[in-house]
């Protein structure tokens, strides 16, 4: 596969297999800074941000937590300088077995790592060896490779929902 091929595969299996089902919301190709006012910021766009309340009270949605995803297709895509934006309350890389011990040693010590794994392989045997990725979403899983540790996100709620539901995706 190539790397758009790759890129496409890492993100259908991120929504069907993490973000997608009952209670569950998420936005695809978030803009963030795009402008504010007469200065225009760098624009920076995240992949994927998912919302999760701590339940349907206002506390809870109030209290809830946002998890940014970049998909990065290989160590080129990761280097590129598009798209590491992590602001979320957790933050994760998703990418393939094959990039992760490519760019291990420059993942941010508070990021964390999914990687596509077959359903029934264990991880560290994926990490390994990895598997020729076939396509078929349905036979893989995204597996924790590295945990993202929790930090304080800097931006209110209304605004990142804000981003989010900008982006109609």
């Amino acid at each position: 596969m190539n790397r758009k091929e790759i890129t496409r595969f890492l993100s259908e299996l991120l929504v069907k297999k993490r973000l997608s089902g009952m209670g569950k919301y998420y936005a695809s190709e978030v803009t963030m800074d795009w402008y504010i006012g007469k200065i225009t910021h760098t624009m920076r766009r995240v992949d994927f941000i998912q919302f999760v309340p701590k339940n349907q009270t206002v506390s809870g949605i109030e209290h809830g937590d946002f998890y940014f995803y970049e998909v990065k297709s290989c160590k080129e895509d990761y280097n590129s300088g598009n798209g590491l934006t992590f602001e979320g309350d957790k933050n994760y890389i998703i990418t393939t077995a094959e990039t992760y011990k490519k760019i291990i040693k420059d993942v941010d010590y508070d990021v964390g790592v999914l990687i596509a794994c077959p359903v029934l392989r264990e991880i560290k045997d994926e990490i390994e060896n990895p598997t020729q990725i076939d396509g078929n979403i349905d036979d893989w899983i995204l597996k924790t490779a590295k945990n993202a540790h929790s930090k304080n996100r800097e931006r209110p709620l209304s605004q990142l929902l804000f981003f989010m539901l900008r982006s109609g995706k």
